[in-house]
């Protein structure tokens, strides 16, 4: 059985669980739960229709938040040369080639995002087995294989964020801080349900979205009014 401490047993005290709410309303709700002493991360939780074991319903992309995640991305970029000139002089935390490469694999993993030029890929298939797990492999679907590495890490920087369905049809992401505005934090769920919503995969039957929980760091889950949601 879950135990409760005090601070989070006065949260509880007047919040139906079972009950759902419009986004404005849920905001609301988690930013007056969110009293502990450190700025929580408020994140959201969506139960979809897919089972991602089959190839034709995946349910991943990115989507850039309107006012950021209150976090400051660390960025690693594969590159050479003038590519990787560029990449420092767009802000890049770490760049290199096979020196790059030998830092993670000997655990140099504190980056949140990876870039690479196309030319790299070489060097960088041989970290799948690091990179793969954690949700770091540079995708040129997602935009993190490409040639403009000024623009990726300039998106990365400005509050894009990557989104993949896991088992059992989980998707989940921290989209903003407690202390964000009402406004900016709704802005914010708006944005990455649209781009849930628009990754419907093609192979999708029945109900796509079947529940959303909005929460923060410490917080209890509140429930998202679905219908409204799609609409």
């Amino acid at each position: 059985m879950t135990k409760y401490g005090k601070r989070l047993k006065k949260v509880c005290e007047n919040l139906d669980r079972e009950a759902t709410h419009t986004i404005a309303d849920a905001v609301k709700i988690v930013k007056d739960g969110a009293t502990t002493k450190f700025d929580e991360t408020v994140e959201i939780a969506m139960n979809l229709g897919v089972d991602p074991k089959h190839a034709d319903q995946m349910v991943r992309g990115t989507v850039t938040l309107p006012h950021g995640t209150g976090k400051a991305l660390r960025v690693a970029v594969f590159a050479k040369g003038d590519k990787a000139k560029e990449a420092e002089a767009a802000g890049a935390d770490l760049v290199g080639a096979e020196d790059l490469a030998e830092k993670i694999e000997k655990g140099e993993t504190g980056f949140d995002r990876c870039i690479a030029t196309p030319d790299m890929m070489a060097v960088v298939g041989k970290l799948g087995k690091v990179l793969g797990p954690k949700g770091l492999m540079p995708n040129p679907k997602l935009g993190t294989v490409t040639m403009d590495v000024t623009a990726a890490i300039n998106a990365a920087k400005a509050g894009q964020i990557e989104f993949r369905v896991e088992k059992e049809g989980i998707i989940h992401a921290g989209i903003g801080k407690a202390s964000f505005s009402p406004d900016h934090l709704a802005e914010n769920v708006s944005a990455f349900v649209g781009a849930i919503l628009k990754a419907k995969p093609t192979g999708t039957k029945g109900t796509y979205l079947k529940r959303a929980t909005l929460s923060s760091t410490m917080g209890p889950g509140v429930r998202l009014d679905v219908a409204s949601l799609s609409a």
